[in-house]
C-alpha cells in the first residue's frame, strides 16, 4: 500500500446554515481522537471554528490572515488545541477584506496552496480541514486550489439541491482553470430530521442524483451539537453519548474508510 500523505479536504457549501463548521469542528475532532494528526484551518473571518474549538478572538494573535498576506509562515501560525492531535489556523475579521487587499496580486488564488505547500511536502498532518466561508469568494477558490478534494455538507431542506447545483458548478471552474485533480470526497447530509418527512425526501433526492458519492452516516439535528460552540468545545467532548457525536464518530470510520480505499485503488 502506499505511504499515507498528508490529505487537504476543503468543507464547502456557499449556501450559510448547513452545518460546515460544525461538520469541520467535530469530523476533526473524531478524526484526531482515533489518531489521525489534524488541522482545522478557519477561513472564515466571522471565527466561528476557532471559537468552536476553545479559542477566544483575544488570543488569536496570528491568523490565516497573516499566512495570506506573507507576514508569517504557516507553521508558525498555527496553535495547539486542548485537543491531542487537532491543531488549530484561526481566523480573524481582518480576512473579510482580503480580497480586495490581494487585488490583482500574482497567483492570488494560489496563495493557499503556496502557504501549505511545506506542510503537504514533510506529511506534518494526515488531514487539513478547511472550513469554508459561505460564499464562492476568493478565499473559497484559494481554498479549493489548495486541496485534493471538497467534503460538502448539505442541509436536508428544499433549496439544498439548488445550492448544490451551484456549487459543482465553481468545482468545475476550479478544476478547469486552478486544481485539474480536485475531486468531491463526499456528500455529508445534516440537520436531519426524523420528524419531517421533507427530510426524507430531500435525502433521497440527493442519493438519487449523487448515488455512492453520499455518506451513508447523516447528521442528525440535534440540541447538544447546537449548544456546544457556546462552551468553546466540539460535540464530542460536550457530549460525546449524544446522537449528533455519535454520527460525527461514525462519519469519521467513513471518511477514513474512503481514504484507504482511494490508497488501495
Amino acid at each position: 500500500m502506499p505511504v499515507k500523505a498528508c490529505r487537504i479536504l476543503a468543507i464547502a457549501n456557499q449556501k450559510g446554515g448547513v452545518g460546515k463548521t460544525t461538520t469541520a469542528i467535530n469530523l476533526g475532532t473524531a478524526l484526531a481522537a482515533v489518531g489521525e494528526r489534524v488541522l482545522l484551518l478557519d477561513s472564515d473571518a466571522q471565527g466561528n471554528a476557532s471559537t468552536g474549538l476553545g479559542v477566544p478572538r483575544a488570543l488569536r494573535h496570528k491568523t490565516l490572515y497573516d499566512v495570506l498576506m506573507d507576514k508569517l509562515p504557516v507553521a508558525q501560525a498555527i496553535v495547539k488545541t486542548a485537543l491531542p492531535g487537532l491543531d488549530l489556523l484561526a481566523a480573524d475579521p481582518d480576512l473579510s477584506g482580503i480580497e480586495v487587499e490581494l487585488g490583482q496580486t500574482p497567483r492570488r488564488s494560489y496563495r493557499l496552496r503556496d502557504a501549505l505547500a511545506p506542510l503537504r511536502a514533510d506529511a506534518v498532518y494526515d488531514y487539513v480541514l478547511i472550513d469554508c466561508p459561505p460564499a464562492l469568494s476568493l478565499l473559497t477558490v484559494n481554498a479549493m486550489t489548495a486541496s485534493d478534494a471538497v467534503l460538502v455538507p448539505l442541509q436536508c431542506e428544499f433549496f439544498a439541491l439548488e445550492g448544490l447545483t451551484q456549487l459543482m458548478r465553481t468545482i468545475d471552474l476550479v478544476r478547469g482553470s486552478l486544481n485539474p485533480s480536485l475531486e468531491i470526497q463526499g456528500v455529508v447530509l445534516t440537520m436531519f430530521d426524523r420528524r419531517n418527512s421533507l427530510s426524507g425526501q430531500v435525502a433521497s433526492d440527493v442519493r438519487a442524483h449523487f448515488g455512492d458519492t453520499v455518506y451513508k452516516t447523516v447528521i442528525p439535528r440535534n440540541v447538544r451539537v447546537s449548544e456546544a460552540p457556546s462552551f468553546g468545545k466540539p460535540a464530542l467532548i460536550y457530549d460525546m453519548k449524544c446522537a449528533g457525536s455519535q454520527a460525527y464518530i461514525q462519519l469519521a470510520r467513513e471518511v477514513v474508510g474512503r481514504e484507504r480505499e482511494r490508497l488501495k485503488a
